[in-house]
This record gives structure tokens, sequence and C-alpha cells, in this order.
């Protein structure tokens, strides 16, 4: 693939609709040309589970003065234009975009989106690959990749092996 925008997001807690960042990186000619990033406040006032927040750090004072997700998604929306998604592990990034259009009211027509997580497991033989987790990929194609579990970070580095994957 050659033209996509990667997406990643990050939750408070375990409901799809607590998305507290997302990041994206756009990709046209097989270039990244573009990143978005951007604090969410979850709505309502939902509470961030330490378990969570130790994974990603982010808390509540981070996300206090944050947009709400429906004025960011007008933004991301218009970065995304027509392009199709790509997530590693979209089946958990999709659900919690669509939960939190549906909690805002949001219609969602998003184009087609991909997952470098399940093109993985079918391209790669388990016995090349240790896991097929973000960081372990990146590590087999040789992409540089700190910052797990921040949400430009992780679309970057996803964006990075679905040029290599799609």
């Amino acid at each position: 693939m050659n033209n996509f925008v990667a997406v990643d997001v990050e939750t408070a807690n375990n409901h799809a609709t607590s998305i507290c960042a997302i990041g994206a990186v756009k990709v046209v000619d097989g270039c990244i040309v573009d990143r978005f990033y951007e604090l969410v406040k979850p709505e309502p006032e939902y509470y961030f589970r330490f378990f969570t927040q130790n994974i990603h750090g982010i808390s509540r004072a981070d996300t206090e003065n944050a947009r709400t997700f429906d004025r960011v998604w007008v933004d991301l929306r218009a970065f995304i234009g027509s392009l199709p998604l790509v997530a590693h592990n979209k089946k958990f990034d999709e659900s919690c975009i669509k939960a939190t259009c549906r909690c805002y009211g949001i219609d969602y027509h998003e184009p087609p989106f991909y997952c470098t997580l399940e093109k993985a497991r079918t391209t790669i033989p388990r016995s090349l690959c240790a896991s097929f987790s973000l960081p372990h990929l990146a590590n087999f194609f040789g992409i540089p990749f700190d910052n797990h579990h921040n949400a430009l970070a992780d679309a970057e580095a996803c964006a990075k092996i679905a040029m290599a994957l799609l």
C-alpha cells in the first residue's frame, strides 16, 4: 500500500468509548507526509484505570483541558480524507472509534480499514518472528521504535510496517 492513514488510539480504561489519545500518520506515494496527534478528554468524566494509565502514561490531569472526541474527530476526519485506514490490531482501534462515534451520534462512514497484525499473522512464518506485537514486528523489519503506547509513535510504527506488509 502506498496511500493510507495509520491510526492508533489509547483509552482511559477498558471502555471502548474512553479514548484519551489519538495518533495518525499519513502516507502518500509510499512516504510519510503528515502526522496528527491529540489528547482527548473522555466523556462522560471517565475514570483513568491505574493499569491503562501505567501503560500509556496519560492521566486525567493530562486530558482535563483537551478537546472531546467529537471536536477532535472533525479535524482527524479532514486529515484522513478518502484514504484507507490501517491499524495494528484494527479490531481494537476500529471498535473504539466506532463506539465513540456512536456515543456522540456521529455517523461512521469510513473508507476500508486494514490490519497489520492480521496481515503479519498470515504472511510471516511464526518461526521467523517471536511475536506479532507492534514492537516485535518493528524489530523484525528493522524499524526503530520506542515510546510504545504513545498513540503517535504506535501509528508511525504501524505505518512503516504497513508499507512493508500491505
